[in-house]
């Protein structure tokens, strides 16, 4: 009988506990075995099942070594929203919106791309944007508050636009829009930075000397874009031809380009107006004014007989029943002025044209045996002058018989091309434009083809830097090339005598020699004494920082990055502080930069709800309960002061302060009841006299923690 009323005693518990509401909400139907076992309502992770992947939030990247408790503070679980917002404070102050996830990710609040999610905003960093420091635009006290700024120039550079004074923006009554004359995408509001659309300067004026064009310095008003009005000087004293006494046009665009130099000109006029020169038979038959015009002061003078390769006495025979020929100029215009031979013989449509001294020589001197027949190729006339030369001698140095590879009809022989050269010596830069005699001194055999054997003057005196005495090897081309003037010098051996790395590798040399390539110094200091003397952030003398500058910077452009590796002299950089970038803790200013913790602290004290640091009054000197790797695990000596749990039963009992405080705005509150459910305990306390389950009562007996009784308890009586 007594059996029986335990079983239906059991069963009546049973179905009360079933009618139980679910602690973890109405809406919560995941079976209690997924996470709890029949030992304890504690939940044991060796044998939960619960993937939280499954939920509406997969936990990935730090969020994956999170307390279930941080996020799930009560155990309707639902209540933990998904949003960033609900468990992360705001710290842009909602300037950014709610998509955290826009710049940051579960990984790291670092940020390591902020350039490039810049350029998908309404306002890409172009130009010298791109180089600007962040808080220049994005100014704030707490200095992670972005609010939008204005897109438009003038939000940002209303100083300097009524600061302009040359030109002065407010008297010249400016546009506001800026980009109606500069360009977003420059480093520099003038010169190669300024919109030059209303004129572009091409090919000649190509230019960024303003001056040249804005005289004095007036940029007040624009000048003309009427070419006569800046080159009113140039028309009137241009000879070749006179453009005046010719009365041409003052348009010059229908003549010239921008291309510098004023050629090539193109007179199309010509043709029409006087002779056929860019069409018909002179088409491409000259190249310079003065082929026709040989009197460059009188335009209207002009020769035909000096262009053809007719002499008088064959003009005379053509001409023999033509009444009223004359052998002149005048005359051959006056019959032919259209350039046309109608006709008559004219050796220039012929298979051989007489140029060079071919024009003058006497045609019985080729013609010998006739006008029949008569041979083109140079070397059959000109064999016994290519036997006879010396100078090269052509037969010894196997050069082949094509004259005209080399030499033109010019009288002479000279000047010979000879085009050939480079498969003998290469002429490239100065050698190009050198004559042969400079090289070959009238003698064109055993000509030396080492820099050194024509060089060794220059070699010897040169003094910057003393060739023969730091050593320098007489291979020339080790260093110089055939440009002019021995430069540039590659001096590719530089690293012989000091390295060239980082931003050295971009500096011209007269950055660091100035013109003088002997006793340069080769300590960073005596280089760049100024920028020490003169830098304040920090100030090198002032904190008496080494003048070894190589112990703190690269030679990395601008300084940085600076490894200051000397840091643990002035502040040991240890845990969480060893991977800060510099900006975190001293925010662009490197002096007066606070070294204790709660100097830079303050903000993540007085935030701290769990527990309240304020409001419980918790010391200001952070190391007595954390350390520098991060905020926890934090150790606060709890078992001297209130109750043990860094030792004894409770030792590795707990994961954190919310499992025994409840109650994260009240530390004094706390709750035994949690973990030692009120069935085990009762049986515990079957025999204790005054015994009572509640958290006040746990602790008057076992103030050690031990569940051992404790005998001189005001319970026990």
């Amino acid at each position: 009988m007594r059996n029986l009323s335990l079983t239906i005693a059991f069963l009546m518990v049973q179905f009360l506990t079933w009618a139980q509401d679910s602690p973890h909400g109405e809406e919560f139907t995941i079976a209690c075995d997924v996470c709890h076992t029949s030992n304890s309502w504690k939940i044991d992770p060796a044998y939960s099942t619960f993937n939280h992947n499954t939920s509406q939030f997969q936990l990935t990247g730090q969020h994956t070594q999170v307390v279930c408790r941080s996020c799930h503070t009560s155990l309707i679980f639902k209540d933990a929203g998904t949003e960033c917002m609900a468990c992360h404070t705001d710290m842009h102050e909602q300037s950014l919106g709610f998509e955290c996830d826009r710049c940051h990710t579960p990984n790291s609040w670092i940020v390591p791309n902020i350039t490039e999610i810049h350029q998908l905003s309404r306002f890409p960093l172009l130009g010298a944007h791109a180089t600007a420091d962040c808080f220049e635009c994005h100014p704030s006290e707490s200095l992670l508050k972005f609010e939008p700024q204005g897109i438009d120039c003038f939000d940002c550079h209303k100083d300097e636009y009524y600061a302009a004074i040359n030109p002065n923006h407010v008297l010249g009554n400016f546009s506001t829009d800026c980009f109606e004359c500069h360009l977003v995408n420059a480093f520099t509001w003038a010169g190669s930075g300024f919109n030059h659309y209303f004129f572009p300067l091409t090919q000649g004026h190509e230019i960024f000397e303003c001056t040249l064009c804005h005289i004095n310095g007036d940029y007040s008003t624009r000048p003309s874009t009427d070419c006569f009005d800046c080159h009113q000087s140039d028309y009137v004293a241009t000879s070749n031809p006179n453009h005046q006494s010719i009365d041409f046009s003052t348009n010059c665009t229908e003549c010239h380009t921008t291309s510098p130099g004023w050629k090539p000109a193109t007179f199309d006029e010509h043709d029409a107006m006087f002779f056929p020169v860019y069409s018909g038979q002179h088409n491409n038959e000259w190249n310079d004014c003065i082929d026709c015009h040989s009197n460059p002061s009188n335009y209207a003078v002009f020769t035909c007989i000096d262009c053809h390769e007719h002499n008088q006495s064959e003009m005379d025979d053509e001409h023999d029943e033509i009444g009223g020929y004359a052998y002149n100029s005048p005359a051959c215009l006056e019959c032919h002025p259209t350039g046309d031979g109608e006709g008559s013989f004219n050796h220039s449509a012929s298979n051989f044209p007489l140029t060079g001294a071919h024009v003058d020589t006497d045609c019985a001197s080729c013609h010998t045996n006739g006008y029949q027949g008569t041979t083109t190729i140079c070397f059959d006339c000109h064999i016994e002058v290519y036997n006879a030369s010396t100078n090269p001698n052509h037969v010894s140095a196997g050069i082949h018989t094509d004259c005209e590879v080399c030499h033109t009809t010019d009288p002479g022989w000279q000047p010979a091309l000879f085009e050939i050269h480079d498969e003998i010596y290469p002429l490239t830069g100065g050698h190009l434009s050198t004559d042969c005699f400079s090289c070959h001194n009238d003698n064109y055999s055993n000509t030396p083809n080492v820099c050194f054997d024509c060089h060794s003057e220059q070699y010897n005196q040169t003094s910057n830097p003393n060739h023969t005495v730091v050593g320098i090897t007489t291979s020339c081309d080790e260093c110089h090339t055939t440009n002019p003037g021995w430069t540039p010098a590659n001096f590719e051996i530089h690293n012989d005598f000091y390295p060239l790395t980082g931003a050295h590798s971009s500096v011209d040399c007269y950055s660091c020699h100035e013109g003088v390539y002997s006793n340069t110094p080769n300590v960073c200091f005596d280089c760049h004494s100024e920028q020490y003397n003169q830098t304040s952030n920090p100030n090198h003398t002032i904190v008496g920082i080494t003048t070894s500058c190589d112990e703190c910077h690269t030679t990395n452009p601008g300084w940085t990055p600076a490894l200051f590796e000397i840091h643990n002299d002035f502040y040991p950089l240890t845990g969480a502080h060893s991977s800060l970038d510099c900006y975190s803790c001293h925010e662009g200013v490197y002096n007066n930069t606070p070294n204790t913790c709660f100097g830079c602290h303050a903000s993540d004290y007085n935030q701290t709800n769990d527990p309240p640091h304020a409001s419980a009054q918790f010391p200001t000197d952070c190391e007595l309960c954390h350390n520098q790797s991060a905020w926890e695990p934090s150790t606060f000596n709890h078992d001297s002061q209130y109750f043990p749990i860094y030792s004894g039963e409770h030792e590795g009992e707990w994961d954190q302060c919310s499992d025994c405080h409840t109650n994260p705005s009240n530390y004094e509150i706390f709750n035994c009841l949690v973990c030692h459910e009120q069935g085990d305990m009762a049986d515990e306390h079957s025999g204790v006299t005054g015994y009572v389950y509640n958290s006040i009562a746990c602790l008057e007996c076992h103030p050690d923690g031990n569940n051992k009784f404790n005998y001189n308890s005001n319970f026990n009586r």
